[in-house]
């Protein structure tokens, strides 16, 4: 996954396809344990889907925008507009079962 910082931010979320930003922070614990399943599920959506990271330590200012309160948050966005998400670390199936939602919608 890649990382993003604020100036890099806006254009990636400005797809046609579905972006998923996964809002963490090396110090937490929850954002540890989703990491590895966003990395896996970008593997299988490639092509349908980009994946980014972004460290809201490192760049308040985004986390601030998107009323980020609490990590990890994960967004769904297209088109610059958020479609989707969900906060805390959950399982892989609930996960894509999210992602799956998004790309529908």
């Amino acid at each position: 996954m890649r990382h993003l910082n604020s100036k890099e931010f806006k254009k990636a979320i400005e797809s046609e396809k579905l972006v998923v930003v996964d809002f963490y922070a090396d110090w937490c614990m929850p954002c540890r344990y989703i990491s590895p399943v966003l990395e896996k599920l970008e593997k299988e959506y490639d092509g349908q889907a980009e994946f980014y990271k972004l460290n809201v330590d490192e760049n308040q200012d985004v986390a601030i925008e998107f009323g980020i309160a609490s990590i990890p948050t994960v967004l769904f966005f297209r088109n610059g507009k958020v479609v989707g998400g969900f906060i805390g670390a959950m399982p892989e199936s609930a996960v894509r079962s999210e992602i799956d939602k998004a790309l529908r919608a």
